[in-house]
């Protein structure tokens, strides 16, 4: 019986796992730099499986990322496109999170 008291009590004291995680990387203060390693890391979900293939590399450095391409006409289309990409970094991550690409 007082097992099940013990358990009701921990319900109430309970969050869901994403909100406890978030006050944890902001008690850290490492929210950003988690944020721009999600960027990294979902590249290609990100911009699709094209873009993905020809970029050799890609990095963040004081908010700007770097992204190394292997075709010269993708480079040129992102470039020219440059706003959309960081629009749809800003929805999907934040507005603080990116703040410059540099297309290499």
């Amino acid at each position: 019986m007082q097992w099940q008291q013990k358990d009701s009590s921990r319900k109430r004291d309970t969050a869901p796992l994403k909100d406890v995680f978030d006050e944890l990387l902001e008690a850290y203060r490492i929210k950003d730099r988690y944020n721009e390693r999600k960027v990294v890391a979902e590249w290609e979900s990100l911009m699709g499986k094209t873009v993905a293939s020809r970029t050799s590399s890609i990095s963040v450095k004081n908010r700007i990322l770097y992204i190394r391409l292997s075709s010269g006409a993708i480079k040129k289309e992102l470039m020219m496109h440059k706003s959309k990409v960081m629009d749809l970094i800003a929805e999907k991550y934040g507005d603080q999170v990116i703040k410059d690409i540099v297309f290499l």
